[in-house]
């Protein structure tokens, strides 16, 4: 299995990126699919995940500016960012859940990327 991440530069708050991820080797779709951050010096924190027929779902902070969407002829997860902030600067990880239960616990995510780095700055 394996998960790659692009899409990640260096953007003026308010600016907008969409990172994707590309899937390769699941014998199976997976349970569900996510995005997660780390900005420097704190923790990894989840940001959004779509699961089949349940839908998508979002942290606080992103909700409302941040959209997920998955094209699975692709095998492709997306992240859509709109209205960025220099609080969203990070890297930003792709994560797949094949373990069949939660959607944000990072715990639940079984594989997961090496990251794009996005950077909000004036």
């Amino acid at each position: 299995v394996q998960l790659v991440e692009s899409g990640g530069d260096s953007v003026q708050p308010g600016g907008s990126l969409r990172l994707s991820c590309a899937a390769s080797g699941f014998t199976y779709s997976p349970y569900s699919m996510g995005w997660f951050r780390q900005a420097p010096g704190k923790q990894r924190e989840w940001v959004s995940s779509i699961r089949a027929n349940r839908g998508t779902s979002y942290s606080d902070s992103v909700r409302g500016r941040f959209t997920i969407s998955q094209n699975n002829a692709k095998n492709t997860l997306y992240l859509q960012m709109n209205s960025l902030k220099p609080e969203d600067t990070a890297m930003y990880y792709c994560a797949a859940n094949t373990r069949g239960y939660g959607y944000s616990e990072q715990s639940a995510f079984d594989y997961w990327g090496q990251g794009t780095q996005v950077t909000v700055s004036s």
